[in-house]
């Protein structure tokens, strides 16, 4: 069989991670945990998903939740046991098994601050290997995702070695190196119950006082993964590396970046119910006209198909750039342009952004919320998007821009670099405008050569349009290398 997949047998996957879509998500790891395990059973595998029964689940999935069963499980350094409930539902094929625990879930939103949430995920961490043993249920490979579950390769190799799940490998995907639950060596100790040898430099210990959570898990992990190619090279760098640099260049030869994709069935121009007029690539450049102007409509924009309407759906910090657009902003406004944003975030850009909506009036909308339908209609609607991220480890937002047929303007760094080939004016290739320093003049250069080709060479950007919407942003591929990982893991 194809791409990892064992031959006597379908792949067995188990994910363990600490949010997942539609049950509970807070960011791009959610809808990984969502969309991978659904894309690997499209190849065949078998999938489970582990997560926390958190009480701030909506009540119509809890609804349908199945008591498997329970047990009791020891701890802490000092032998304290909990009780492990284990929930399940089938969803779209997938099975979902949720951790219960009233001690530790049933109170406040998943993440409430480190030194509650360091016992929260040891607790889950051990209680989702003790769950699949307790359910008969082995996985081939276990691929946990970010601190969260960083322990649980850490487990797999100690205390559960000589138990039935401990014949799994494992791999650990880091989504955002930059929360890796950093304790004191004591506080860890104390509730993972792990043996003194694992506190050394080579695995838990940072400095004489503390303990890193990520980092033992990247240490015990078969594999690492993270969320593009380039990524995996930036994070073995002082600026990018958040301090695990050292660790992850040590660990290299384990790291490969495998770039997300997107649910194609959620973006898909041809059915979203949420746009003014559906499309398909074969009436793109027309339908867009009617979107933008739908667009210009609702936000009150000067209503003229002819406008450069540049869109920004992102969280207002620093992280994603937002300090370059403010730098430019009042030099890029030209009587062609129309700016849309959607985000919320740090106030000094809310303000920022609501300034400027009223010193443009009919050419800038800031609308500092977020609003599903009014994302789908800008991606929709905007001939452009803006993602100048100072490091973005795979991105989202690019990838569903090119689906609907609005191009890029990025930053050339992490998934960014590796899904955004840059415009070439000789040969016409490439599917959008790029920069690579962190600099707001280069920002500026890279609207301006999008606004010119817009305005000068239409049947280019045209080219542009439909070459992105043909391009392959589904979970397919990411599916296929991710089974072929695995796959080498398994020999």
């Amino acid at each position: 069989m194809s791409n990892g997949k064992l031959a006597d047998r379908a792949m067995k996957v188990a994910f363990i991670g600490s949010e997942c879509y539609p049950f509970i998500k807070t960011g791009g790891l959610g809808d990984v945990m969502y969309a991978l395990p659904r894309a690997l059973l499209r190849e065949g595998c078998e999938v489970r998903v582990i997560m926390p029964c958190y009480r701030c689940i909506p009540d119509r999935f809890k609804e349908r939740m199945v008591w498997r069963g329970s047990f009791m499980m020891d701890l802490t350094q000092d032998g304290r046991t909990y009780h492990v409930g284990v929930m399940e539902s089938v969803l779209d094929g997938v099975t979902y098994d949720f951790i219960d625990n009233r001690e530790f879930f049933d109170w406040g939103n998943p993440y409430t601050g480190l030194w509650e949430d360091i016992p929260k995920y040891c607790y889950f961490s051990k209680a989702a290997l003790a769950a699949l043993n307790f359910m008969d249920w082995i996985p081939d490979v276990i691929h946990c995702h970010d601190w969260q579950a960083a322990l649980v390769p850490v487990y797999l190799r100690t205390l559960f070695s000589v138990t039935p799940v401990g014949a799994a490998r494992s791999v650990l995907t880091i989504h955002n190196l930059r929360f890796q639950g950093i304790c004191s060596i004591e506080h860890l100790k104390y509730w993972t119950g792990l043996p003194d040898y694992l506190f050394d430099y080579a695995v838990f210990k940072v400095n004489d006082r503390e303990a890193n959570m990520f980092k033992g898990g990247l240490a015990y992990a078969d594999r690492i993964t993270t969320v593009s190619d380039t990524y995996a090279g930036e994070i073995q760098t002082d600026f990018y590396g958040e301090g695990l640099n050292s660790h992850l260049s040590y660990h290299r030869e384990k790291l490969k970046g495998i770039v997300n994709g997107i649910d194609i069935d959620i973006w898909n121009s041809r059915t979203d119910k949420l746009l003014h007029a559906a499309y398909g690539e074969e009436n793109a450049l027309q339908a867009k006209k009617l979107n933008k102007k739908a667009l210009q409509e609702r936000l009150g924009l000067a209503v003229d198909e002819d406008k450069f309407v540049v869109g920004l759906i992102s969280r207002l910090t620093d992280q994603k750039g937002l300090d370059l657009i403010n730098t430019i902003f009042t030099e890029m406004m030209d009587e062609r342009i129309q700016v849309v944003i959607l985000g919320t975030g740090d106030p000094r850009y809310e303000d920022a952004f609501r300034y400027y909506e009223s010193a443009y009036k009919g050419q800038v909308c800031a609308y500092i919320k977020y609003d599903e339908s009014l994302a789908h209609q800008i991606y929709a609607g905007a001939d452009a998007l803006l993602v100048p991220s100072l490091f973005e480890p795979c991105g989202l937002t690019q990838l569903i821009a090119m689906r609907y047929g609005t191009i890029p303007i990025v930053r050339e760094t992490g998934g960014l670099k590796d899904t955004v080939e840059p415009y070439n004016e000789y040969t016409g290739e490439g599917n959008g405008f790029t920069f690579d320093r962190y600099r707001a003049d280069l920002l500026l250069d890279a609207v301006r050569r999008a606004e010119w080709l817009y305005f000068e060479d239409r049947g280019r950007w045209d080219a542009i349009v439909l070459r992105d919407m043909e391009k392959d942003v589904s979970w397919e591929h990411s599916a296929d290398l991710y089974l072929k990982l695995y796959g080498e893991l398994k020999g």
